[in-house]
């Protein structure tokens, strides 16, 4: 099947090469020049405009957005309204805000262009091991270009969830849970470290033995697990936690539908807090979201936190954009 990716991140780049093993043609484009000659190595069609990419297309076109969520999105969008026809489909993979879905399906939808929102995780491990993948739009244009969903993903690792903005809202909610996981296991570890036992019991055996038959194994333990390995105090990173937007979004939709979710709220906070202090649960929050996603993280010895954030630098109506999508 034929489909342009439009962004080769740490995201974009590896779903364009895990459909081309996959046997897709793909068409490649990226604001920058050199990621497009990398991916044209390796089977790519090379794209070095928006003009050329839709060009290179056969109708009806499937146009891939893995960029950063809001006024890059939007930018690109006004430029390919130009470029594709009635029947084209505009998928965005990105992690986009449910609501611009729901305005960016009405105006494409005015010019004949299809539109799905598409929810997508997997982080910088997904080229082996699979992308989740939550899918929002109409069910037709699901089912016609579900093969692409289907060499993307691991086995069940695709579903269409409903309407347009369903797919960004599940995978909203997702992040939400994300960020509440991740601070109780950066909780449990500090009371670990600071317990009589800290200095015996090895932070990477204690994950790797909760990731064998126990109640509270995952992927993010395994990623916790490799985080010790290679440095097991942590030393060499800042507990600084940057946040992408969805646990935002998912509080204020909390607050919204009038649905408690103390857990999720508090791990939003947490990382606020963590602008201001360092802690040992901070640095395990930062080793995780290094190991799933690449995210970046401040170095000890990298410049002090009170030049980087105070108070009046955390502003939830400005969420840091995702590394993960760039």
């Amino acid at each position: 099947m034929q489909v342009a990716i439009a962004g080769l991140g740490r995201m974009g780049m590896n779903m364009a090469r895990r459909l081309l093993r996959g046997g897709h043609e793909v068409v490649a484009w990226n604001r920058s020049p050199e990621k497009v000659k990398e991916i044209a190595a390796e089977g790519a069609c090379p794209a070095f405009s928006l003009e050329e990419m839709a060009e290179m297309l056969t109708p009806p076109r499937t146009v891939w957005l893995m960029l950063p969520a809001g006024e890059v999105v939007d930018a690109t969008i006004d430029q390919l309204v130009k470029l594709l026809s009635p029947g084209d489909c505009i998928l965005d993979g990105g992690n986009s805000f449910y609501r611009d879905d729901l305005r960016r399906k009405d105006r494409l939808s005015a010019v004949g262009i299809r539109y799905l929102d598409v929810g997508v995780s997997g982080g910088i491990w997904g080229l082996t091991e699979g992308y989740c993948l939550m899918v929002g739009g109409d069910q037709r244009d699901y089912s016609r270009l579900e093969p692409l969903f289907r060499t993307l993903a691991p086995e069940d690792g695709y579903l269409y969830c409903g309407e347009s903005g369903a797919g960004h809202f599940v995978k909203m909610v997702h992040n939400g849970i994300e960020y509440g996981m991740m601070a109780a296991y950066g909780e449990g570890f500090s009371i670990l470290k600071a317990s009589p036992y800290g200095q015996s019991a090895d932070p990477a055996g204690v994950a790797h033995l909760w990731n064998r038959g126990s109640v509270v194994r995952s992927w993010l333990l395994e990623l916790a697990e490799e985080a010790f390995r290679k440095d097991p105090g942590l030393d060499s990173i800042q507990g600084y936690v940057e946040d992408s937007g969805e646990g935002r979004w998912t509080v204020q939709q909390a607050i919204d539908t009038g649905v408690p979710a103390p857990v999720i709220a508090a791990s939003i906070f947490q990382r606020f807090r963590s602008r201001l202090g360092d802690s040992f649960g901070d640095k395990v929050l930062a080793a995780l979201r290094n190991e799933f996603g690449g995210h970046a993280v401040l170095k000890a010895g990298d410049a002090k936190r009170s030049d980087l954030a105070g108070a009046g630098d955390v502003q939830p109506a400005a969420p840091q954009k995702d590394p993960e999508q760039a």
